[in-house]
């Protein structure tokens, strides 16, 4: 999974060594703050996807990455499976128009977004806590099993 770095001037996509190799990508993928013009959280990010992997790896339901080529722009895409992500729409980007990720961390990333992370590069999800914007989630303990009742040998 990709990791999402952010402070005063960018956020930076740090990928993995096997996401650079599938996304046929040698580096992290930089963003500056000023060109990000919306982020949306997704349930799915499958369906945000346009044009043809170049380059790129396309297993279809199963792995999307590298540079998705279209007739209206390019995307950078790392998607895994049918799960949830984020869409960050860009403008003036030298590269791209739109990243799709596949990320548990996209509420994070919106939040930390809109306060200031200061000079230092930093994780989204640790500014989104510093910043108590994440909010607590009650845990829910599992109920006690009952015993089952034992049956009854009827005789007859």
């Amino acid at each position: 999974m990709v990791t999402l770095f952010l402070d005063s001037t960018r956020l930076e996509v740090v990928l993995s060594g096997a996401e650079r190799l599938m996304a046929f990508y040698k580096g992290n993928v930089a963003i500056e703050r000023s060109t990000i013009v919306k982020v949306q959280l997704i349930d799915d990010a499958w369906m945000w996807l346009r044009g043809v992997p170049s380059p790129g790896t396309h297993l279809r339901g199963v792995v999307a990455m590298g540079t998705w080529h279209s007739t209206a722009a390019d995307d950078f895409v790392v998607v895994r499976r049918h799960r949830p992500g984020v869409v960050i729409d860009l403008e003036g980007h030298p590269e791209f128009q739109r990243v799709i990720l596949t990320t548990r961390h996209g509420l994070e990333l919106v939040q930390s977004l809109r306060v200031d992370a200061g000079d230092e590069r930093t994780e989204v999800t640790v500014i989104a806590a510093e910043t108590g914007t994440i909010p607590t989630v009650v845990e829910k303990k599992p109920r006690a099993r009952q015993p089952k009742a034992p049956i009854a040998d009827s005789e007859a």
